[in-house]
């Protein structure tokens, strides 16, 4: 890759303009010049505030004039019920692939990647969680201490709709519609995202969902499952009617239960020495576009998070192990 990044961005909403600025301030860290176009539905549309100024290109068409033939990195970050689509655009016309979580929606999980990516595709699917400092500290705090073993998992990530985004009505994005890849089970993705991670994969997953609070909404707002792996039971609670917000994961072990509270980031040993972690949300999502951005520099390294192993969560979350 050269000192001038080229990146595509197909998708600029919330999460797209995060990744943008990150990326942005990313590359001016490590010195190097950045030129970012969007692919974009309606350029019309107005963007959030500062994005437009950070963009060289916004286009329609990716066989206009001002499109590269071949990109250093594209982000697909659009509604997720758009990502099979999108990916199809970009198709081999970038070296290294950013996807947002989940990588497909529900009624997609029977698609064969090939006929998405091109053979060889560099591409990783977006795992925050794994980037957030508690996480990285409890991570490093298992693998340091091989004789804790944990008996049972306890995971929720309860937090209310409506304050997700800030002067946004929630019932217009893409959460609240199931036809949009909306609903807890794979919108909070990310929790089986981390338990895979920290555990592999269980050997059986039961789950219930559906509508229960008097949101206005039309995709599942709580989501609860039991799993179990070959020496551990895990309970994952996810919803979108928390009105405190509350994420977290609770190994109970035999000296006693680690808390890993991603909220107050703080990780909570078995003797009951608290480990202070604080930082802005931020600083996870930095952390993560500067292993992305490593990534796709580097040749021939495997990807922390393939497309592959990401779909095979996502069928997990459905039940589909």
């Amino acid at each position: 890759m050269s000192e001038t990044i080229s990146a595509l961005f197909v998708g600029l909403g919330s999460i797209g303009t995060r990744h943008l600025k990150n990326l942005t301030a990313i590359c001016a860290e490590q010195g190097c010049a950045l030129r970012a176009d969007a692919l974009r539905s309606d350029p019309a549309r107005p963007l959030r505030p500062g994005v437009a100024e950070l963009l060289a290109h916004q286009f329609t068409s990716l066989s206009g004039p001002q499109a590269l033939a071949q990109y250093d990195v594209a982000f697909i970050t659009n509604p997720t019920h758009l990502h099979a689509e999108a990916l199809r655009l970009v198709r081999g016309r970038a070296g290294a692939l950013f996807i947002e979580k989940p990588i497909l929606d529900a009624e997609q999980t029977g698609t064969e990647l090939s006929a998405l990516l091109a053979a060889g595709q560099k591409a990783y699917v977006a795992a925050p969680m794994r980037w957030c400092g508690v996480m990285l500290a409890l991570k490093a705090y298992l693998k340091e201490n091989p004789d804790v073993r944990p008996y049972s998992a306890r995971v929720i990530c309860s937090s209310y709709l409506p304050d997700w985004r800030p002067g946004v009505d929630y019932r217009t994005v893409y959460s609240a519609h199931r036809a949009m890849g909306g609903g807890v089970t794979i919108d909070l993705i990310h929790e089986w995202d981390y338990l895979v991670d920290l555990f592999g994969k269980p050997e059986e997953v039961y789950n219930l969902k559906g509508t229960y609070s008097e949101l206005e909404l039309d995709s599942d707002d709580l989501s609860v499952y039991i799993a179990r792996w070959p020496h551990l039971l895990g309970e994952v609670h996810l919803d979108y009617f928390g009105r405190t917000y509350r994420r977290a994961i609770e190994l109970f072990c035999r000296e006693g239960t680690i808390t890993a509270d991603f909220g107050a980031g703080t990780l909570t040993l078995e003797n009951g020495t608290v480990q202070h972690y604080e930082e802005d949300v931020n600083a996870r999502y930095l952390r993560e576009m500067a292993y992305f951005v490593d990534y796709a520099r580097r040749q021939n390294v495997p990807s922390v998070n393939p497309p592959e192993e990401a779909l095979d969560v996502l069928r997990l979350t459905l039940g589909k192990i």
